[in-house]
């Protein structure tokens, strides 16, 4: 049976741009503006799960308490982690680490942030989430509230994107996007 998975990125956050990763920075009062505004369609989801860290997760418990939804955190939905260059903008990376920052941008895959998790590692925790909750809730619609990352990686794999386009993927704060993902675990964009 069929998953219709809804994703929606997080909203602006205090900390500002960059390269988030795995810091949990709140949301500003824009960021939660965004968010309520990108759900104010009257879409409806059978559940809400959400990336645990707080740029996620509390908005999502806010979106599932007013509609009466269920609400899993899920650690897997988590952004990548850049390592050494976590917080850093890449303006502050092209003057002290241009050759490396350029490395990555180019091959994703083949280049990781110094201290930062391989693409390879980030994919399969991502994927292997996405199957767990088509198990556990074929045939459902589900809002996914998580990272740019995250959602650039599902968006690539659904258009049949090659590897090294993953960061050309764009994808804007309190942004939602609409896949199906069928039984042999194949993911396609809905537009």
């Amino acid at each position: 049976m069929r998953l219709h998975l809804e994703l929606l990125r997080h909203g602006e956050t205090e900390l500002g741009g960059g390269l988030r990763g795995s810091l949990d920075d709140a949301l500003t009062a824009t960021g939660w503006a965004q968010l309520r505004a990108a759900v104010a369609d009257g879409s409806r989801w059978d559940r809400v799960v959400s990336s645990p860290l707080q740029r996620c997760a509390r908005f999502a418990e806010e979106l599932a308490a007013q509609h009466d939804l269920p609400l899993s955190l899920e650690p897997d939905l988590q952004e990548l982690h850049f390592g050494a260059w976590e917080g850093c903008n890449t303006a502050e990376l092209m003057q002290t680490s241009a050759e490396d920052l350029g490395r990555f941008w180019s091959d994703p895959y083949g280049f990781t942030p110094p201290e930062g998790e391989p693409l390879l590692a980030f994919e399969a925790r991502v994927l292997g989430a996405v199957q767990r909750l088509q198990a556990l809730h074929a045939g459902e619609r589900l809002l996914l509230v998580t990272h740019g990352g995250v959602i650039r990686l599902l968006l690539a794999r659904a258009r049949g994107l090659p590897r090294n386009d993953l960061l050309q993927v764009q994808v804007a704060h309190a942004q939602r996007f609409q896949l199906g993902l069928d039984e042999q675990g194949q993911l396609w964009e809905q537009v």
